[in-house]
């Protein structure tokens, strides 16, 4: 998400920094082309309007222009303007109530309400330790029910029973007392949508709000419907009370405006984006680790905390003992290949990095994607233990046949290789300098001859 606005922002504060001393037609100029980069977002006319406004009125200060650095300071202004339209602080899900707490999820048919319930649930299970209870009150989609049953299957959580010609109001009703006979934390309905907002939804919606009394009415919005999924949104809040807003596809909106619009235009949070199509692609808002991203400042508390819930630590301590001893074989290679994807794969990481926006072309014509990832770990389980543990050995023949096996070339098996040994070589290189080596030398230790840190 927000690939092309991270560009166009990186290259138009770029070239303010490089001017030193700024001129309030600097900035004006700047922030004209600010407004361009938004619009072009999908982001709303009067949101632009107001963001650029306000940027101006701080940015044009004396306070900024003539400090040391101005550039870096108007770039600050836009940083935290940005955090300002995207909600300020962070808006976490209510569980502040007598159980059961009901949460309803309301939304457009397709757009995402039925997976978003089941990762919703799944979060709340092995997050916050709550025993959830899913229900769809869906009675118009063709096998809707069956489809959030089998969500609870495949995630473990557990689902309503279905009765055939129940109304989603007694659904509503019967899913609340069950829960109070189980002991259940949270209950889950997942509401039927339309392909558009109808009256015949709105009254649905309102009766089983009505009869549920929900401490979180959450809004599902596809992002990719851009501009018109904040539409969407005010429609929502003018009829129910809207608690939040899980925007769901964010993973394939290069864009981002929807996002951007929807805290200011309804007034309601975002609370969880939905970054892909597993059941664990959930993520909380943040809104100034997202104004990080958006100004190319990547976001390592993500990336730190991604990390820490998907490495094994067993994993971890065992390739510590071989990093200690300057050993790093194909088998260790293949567990981070594994860890890497369980991440979120090559694009999710390196969205995360500070910087990496200006590198964009270069990364986008490196072909980096997952796919990669799984080509070099089939090439890994095609090579027998030894070969894994002794890279040394695989000659000619070998390549041919790990190459048949996986279905690659001998190329990509040198290429795999090269990149072992590299990996291998800084691993002995560390066991070299020791602590205080590294200390004393810094990362240029560890670089190859002639490249310089």
């Amino acid at each position: 998400m927000f690939e092309s606005l991270t560009g166009r922002l990186g290259d138009v504060l770029g070239r303010l920094t490089k001017r030193g001393a700024l001129t309030e037609a600097d900035v004006t100029e700047a922030l004209r082309e600010v407004r361009v980069a938004l619009l072009e977002a999908d982001v709303a006319l009067p949101v632009v309007k107001s963001f650029v406004k306000r940027v101006k009125t701080k940015a044009i200060g004396t306070e900024v222009l003539k400090s040391v650095n101005p550039a870096q300071m108007v770039i600050k202004v836009v940083h935290d303007q940005l955090v300002e339209m995207l909600g300020s602080e962070q808006q976490e899900l209510n569980l502040v109530a007598v159980p059961p707490v009901v949460y309803m999820m309301v939304g457009l048919q397709g757009s995402g309400k039925t997976t978003s319930t089941a990762k919703i649930a799944k979060w709340l299970t092995e997050k916050q330790g709550k025993k959830v209870l899913m229900a769809s009150l869906d009675v118009r989609r063709p096998a809707a029910q069956e489809q959030l049953k089998i969500l609870g299957e495949q995630t473990g959580i557990a689902t309503l029973p279905i009765i055939q010609g129940q109304m989603p109001v007694d659904i509503a009703k019967r899913a609340v007392q069950s829960a109070k006979l189980q002991g259940v934390d949270i209950v889950m309905l997942d509401t039927a949508g339309r392909l558009h907002v109808d009256e015949s939804l709105m009254a649905e919606m309102d009766a089983v709000h009505k009869e549920a009394h929900p401490t979180e009415t959450l809004l599902v919005v596809d992002s990719l419907t851009g501009q018109d999924a904040v539409n969407v949104a005010e429609q929502f809040k003018s009829r129910v009370d809207v608690t939040g807003i899980v925007l769901t596809r964010i993973d394939g909106d290069g864009r981002g405006g929807a996002a951007l619009s929807m805290r200011e235009v309804t007034g309601c949070p975002i609370k969880l984006l939905g970054t892909g199509e597993k059941l664990d692609a959930l993520e909380a808002f943040h809104p100034d680790r997202i104004a990080n991203r958006i100004l190319g400042m990547g976001d390592i508390v993500s990336l730190v905390e991604k990390a820490a819930e998907t490495i094994e630590k067993d994993e971890a301590e065992k390739l510590a003992l071989k990093m200690q001893k300057g050993n790093f074989d194909l088998d260790d290679l293949a567990s981070q290949l594994r860890q890497m994807r369980k991440m979120g794969g090559m694009n999710s990481l390196v969205g995360m990095l500070p910087g990496i926006g200006k590198m964009k072309k270069q990364l986008d014509s490196a072909n980096l994607d997952d796919r990669l990832l799984i080509r070099q770990e089939a090439m890994i389980q095609s090579m027998t233990p030894k070969e894994r543990r002794n890279p040394q050995i695989i000659a000619a023949s070998r390549k041919k046949r790990i190459a048949a096996g996986s279905g690659m070339s001998v190329q990509d098996v040198n290429r795999l290789l090269k990149q072992h040994k590299q990996m291998a070589d800084m691993m002995k290189k560390v066991k070299k300098l020791g602590k205080k080596g590294i200390a004393r030398g810094g990362m240029q230790g560890l670089l190859p001859p002639g490249m310089k840190f």
